[in-house]
């Protein structure tokens, strides 16, 4: 992928989370539609398709995947709005029915290309997972002092804007996620030094500490690209 390709999907995945934040989208469907984007993209050339219609698209589709109901008006108004910031509200109209039409025709297209494979496994369970028990770990009021999991989640939520869902499990994706939040605040797991077995292994038997370390490059790498953009 070139660093041009790089930073379109940088900002349609932007312009992706902007949409679902004023459609009150939760996380997980909003994941799932930035996967759907990337698995489309995997397949598909920049050049031969609008990325922000197969946007607008994906976040329509990732409604009915995950079984969060949006209405496909409600979808187009709020792209439309984040897309046009300076443009008056989409009125009922020729335009309005074009984009209905060509979301209604894109979402046959999308489902085809990925053969009809859009149920994923997101990282988000785990890291739920994983952040209950290492609370658990810590003192409470040392934990409470540090917001890891606000960190966790954030940089969970950015990581959507690469490819990086396509290319790691789920699992190594949580703890990877946690072991960055925790470098951010200095923070170490307790008596981790003294165990016999990484506190990662605990969360994931297969990752290794190489695999966390080229998952923080990827998101970090996606840090940079953002002051590219």
């Amino acid at each position: 992928m070139t660093e041009v390709e790089k930073r379109v999907h940088f900002r349609v995945v932007r312009f992706m989370t902007e949409s679902g934040v004023k459609l009150h989208i939760k996380s997980v469907p909003l994941a799932t539609a930035c996967v759907l984007y990337h698995k489309f993209f995997k397949e598909n050339s920049l050049n031969d398709y609008d990325p922000y219609l197969i946007g607008t698209t994906c976040i329509y589709l990732a409604g009915k995947v995950e079984e969060e109901h949006l209405k496909l008006r409600d979808v187009i108004n709020s792209c439309y709005r984040t897309l046009h910031k300076s443009k008056p509200p989409l009125e009922l109209g020729d335009t309005f029915w074009a984009l209905r039409e060509s979301v209604a025709h894109c979402e046959l297209f999308v489902l085809r290309t990925l053969k009809f494979k859009v149920v994923f496994s997101h990282p988000h369970k785990y890291m739920l997972h994983n952040l209950k028990y290492l609370q658990d770990w810590f003192d409470p009021y040392k934990w409470e002092a540090m917001p890891v999991a606000r960190t966790a989640w954030s940089l969970l939520r950015d990581c959507y804007h690469g490819n990086m869902c396509l290319k790691y499990k789920p699992q190594h994706m949580a703890v990877a996620v946690l072991f960055f939040a925790l470098q951010c605040h200095g923070a170490e797991v307790p008596y981790h030094k003294y165990a016999d077995t990484p506190w990662w292994l605990v969360f994931a038997e297969d990752v290794t500490l190489d695999i966390i370390k080229t998952i923080i490059t990827d998101i970090i790498a996606v840090y940079e690209l953002e002051n590219t953009v």
